[in-house]
């Protein structure tokens, strides 16, 4: 007991980890919303993520090479091609719906694991996942009210939604690659897959942007906060800080990227925050929250 109190006693400066990573990300959906003005979701996810592999790569090179085989290419292969689609929808998305609607969409992905769950491995949800769904569900729909058309969620708004689908399949697959695996290393392959992924899609689907774009300083700040703080800081701080504060409030504490997202959209995009709207986030955060303590306290049990 004593040594599990000192053990805790050093976890603050990781759950401030925890809590940048998840400020960070809930900034990303800002930043996102901006740079999506000038540049399709496409190629600009496809340039940040090879960017993001090539600084991982210099970063932990040395790891890489001694790690990489052909186990860690497949689960990295395998991680690349869901997260791809799911950040590729999101941000097609995005360009539809606002970064707050956006950023609280996709955190219904923590909702959607045990059913996915249920789908591959047969394990049937808990009644507090049912509870969690219908909460989100509400959520959704108080989410709706607050557009122009009652009841009706918008194009991205759907698109959002099946990039979290997309979201909790990559999770199940971490659940069956991750076990004897190098995370950083497989964190690389994916980041590489990702990009090819998303630039394949804008090979053969949308526009390649205009060369002035990439001379102008503001894309090149939006590129830098996405590759160097919402990927790779951001996986890091997520690494370590899970790795030494317990899993309940870890995952309480990175599910404030939604809240953040919110926050953001609001302050800095201007993004009107009605009754409406603060009682349908307001119902899918308590589902996120239900989803990802629930099972937390069964385990302890």
């Amino acid at each position: 007991m004593r040594g599990e109190a000192n053990g805790r006693s050093h976890t603050p400066p990781y759950k401030l980890m925890l809590v940048l990573a998840a400020a960070l990300w809930g900034g990303s959906f800002v930043v996102l919303k901006g740079a999506l003005d000038v540049v399709p979701p496409s190629w600009l996810l496809g340039i940040r993520f090879v960017i993001a592999g090539c600084v991982m790569l210099l970063v932990f090179w040395r790891r890489v090479a001694r790690m990489l085989d052909k186990p860690h290419v497949v689960a990295g292969v395998l991680l690349g091609v869901t997260g791809g689609l799911g950040y590729l929808i999101q941000n097609i998305g995005l360009v539809d719906t606002t970064p707050g609607h956006n950023a609280f969409l996709t955190a219904t992905y923590c909702v959607m694991v045990p059913f996915i769950h249920w789908a591959f491995a047969r394990v049937r949800p808990t009644v507090a996942n049912v509870v969690a769904a219908l909460l989100a569900l509400a959520g959704i729909g108080v989410l709706s009210l607050g557009g122009s058309e009652p009841m009706a969620l918008s194009w991205g708004d759907w698109m959002t939604l099946g990039g979290a689908f997309w979201f909790a399949v990559q999770i199940e697959v971490m659940v069956r690659v991750a076990p004897g695996h190098d995370i950083l290393c497989m964190t690389v392959v994916e980041f590489f897959v990702m990009g090819l992924v998303c630039l394949a899609y804008g090979a053969c689907a949308e526009p390649f942007p205009p060369i002035s774009v990439f001379g102008g300083m503001d894309f090149w700040l939006q590129m830098g906060y996405l590759v160097l703080l919402a990927s790779c800081v951001c996986t890091m701080f997520q690494n370590v800080g899970q790795a030494h504060v317990p899993p309940a409030q870890a995952s309480l504490l990175l599910s404030l990227e939604s809240v953040f997202g919110v926050l953001f959209s609001v302050v800095i995009y201007g993004e009107p925050l009605t009754v409406a709207l603060a009682m349908g986030f307001m119902l899918v955060f308590c589902a996120i929250l239900l989803s990802e303590l629930s099972p937390l306290r069964q385990r302890a049990r």
